[in-house]
This record gives C-alpha cells, sequence and structure tokens, in this order.
C-alpha cells in the first residue's frame, strides 16, 4: 500500500517576519529549492522584516539567506 505522506526534503525554506515563521517549503533538488527562494524573493521581498533562509536539513548548513548577511 502506498502512503501519501513522505518525509520532507533535504533544502528547506523558510519564510519570517521579524523572526516569526510565515512560509515553509522543502525540496529535494537544491537547484529548485533556489529557485523557489528566488520566486519568493519576488512574491514577498516587500514583506516587513522578511527574511528568507535555505538550510541544507542533511547538514544544518544556512546555504544561503535573503537579505544577504554583510
Amino acid at each position: 500500500m502506498h502512503s501519501n505522506h513522505s518525509e520532507p526534503g533535504r533544502y528547506h525554506l523558510l519564510l519570517t517576519s521579524h523572526g516569526q515563521p510565515v512560509q515553509h517549503g522543502w525540496w529535494n533538488s537544491e537547484t529548485i529549492a533556489r529557485g523557489k527562494l528566488a520566486r519568493w524573493v519576488g512574491a514577498y521581498g516587500t514583506m516587513p522584516g522578511g527574511r528568507i533562509t535555505l538550510t541544507d536539513e542533511d547538514t544544518d548548513r544556512v546555504l544561503q539567506t535573503w537579505p544577504d548577511e554583510n
């Protein structure tokens, strides 16, 4: 029997506003996750206090943040 439940993907996108989670997404492909990050910046980039983080869940390493940390 096939289960509709699957494990989340390796690459996790998190959108927060003023530190509060707004939206999450998980993908198995880093390329797809990075593409989604770019789309999220376009869709949510004007959100007050908005921040988007892409994390590799297997290594717990942050791969990219928006806006960039300098």
